[in-house]
């Protein structure tokens, strides 16, 4: 079964996880060397041209998710945001493609990326309530997948400032016993913080190392230095694919022509080399 390559490397190794929004990128993320795929919602909306607030469904992520499986030969991690409209459905779909791994979150639907105000948190009990039914369809049809538990405590709005991080690390300690072997905590604000929530919270953690929110820059050799297990950048390839196409198209439009911009293309070699064509 696919989790057992995700659950394997968990327990050998920390883990650099690149986002793919396409099949295309998920076989550049596995040239390049890298362990494994991570599917970002925010990066699957986007690329779909609309924003990351639960418009997309599970089959949206299950379509990508299977063409990404395909692709390429390592574990692929997906997002499934709170869990869509049956927790239990959700991750039997997802073994199903073959994806290694899911994660959930405890925020209220229609959700909000995590790095925005505004966002709310269910009740603590009713997202340990998911966590173990998503942990029970899972035995019972692959106990290597793995479930992921993350929390938007820090940042809510429903939460008071103060006693945000201190509810971040109670909702992390209670899932991981409701039976998620990794804890995500989204939107963490300082070094120091990431520091507390590895001491305060056990088992594997995962950070996430987006542009443009609430988390400062931080290496992935930093988080592996401070015991997190898996540092996802989620969003950082497809925007960077998409300064990329503003200034060719922005370009192209003012000269008329592609010639000054072509050395910093992939050749038609090198792509269908990629993709294993040899026509």
């Amino acid at each position: 079964m696919a989790g057992k390559d995700l659950r394997d490397l968990l327990r050998n190794q920390k883990l650099v996880l690149p986002g793919a929004y396409n099949a295309f990128s998920a076989k550049q993320i596995a040239q390049e060397g890298f362990p494994g795929i991570y599917i970002s919602g925010a990066g699957l909306s986007n690329g779909l041209g609309v924003p990351d607030d639960g418009t997309l469904g599970m089959e949206d992520f299950l379509y990508m998710g299977r063409w990404i499986v395909q692709a390429v030969d390592v574990p692929v991690l997906c997002d499934a945001d709170t869990g869509f409209e049956n927790i239990e459905h959700t991750v039997k779909r997802y073994i199903e493609v073959g994806l290694s791994g899911l994660h959930i979150e405890d925020q209220v639907f229609p959700k909000k990326c995590g790095h925005l105000s505004g966002k709310e948190v269910i009740p603590k009990d009713e997202m340990v309530g998911k966590v173990k039914q998503a942990c029970t369809v899972r035995d019972s049809l692959d106990p290597d997948f793995v479930i992921m538990a993350r929390t938007d405590a820090r940042g809510a709005a429903n939460i008071d400032d103060q006693q945000q991080l201190e509810e971040c690390i109670t909702r992390g300690n209670l899932y991981r016993e409701a039976g998620a072997e990794v804890i995500f905590p989204e939107s963490l604000r300082t070094k120091k913080e990431f520091i507390r929530y590895r001491k305060e919270v056990d088992g594997y953690l995962l950070a996430n190392m987006t542009e443009f929110g609430k988390t400062p820059f931080i290496s992935a050799r930093e988080f592996m230095d401070l015991g997190y297990n898996i540092i996802i950048f989620p969003v950082s390839l497809f925007r960077y694919h998409a300064g990329q196409t503003k200034m060719f198209l922005s370009r192209l439009m003012q000269e008329g022509t592609q010639q000054h911009l072509v050395n910093g293309m992939m050749n038609r070699a090198e792509i269908n080399g990629l993709l294993d064509y040899k026509g």
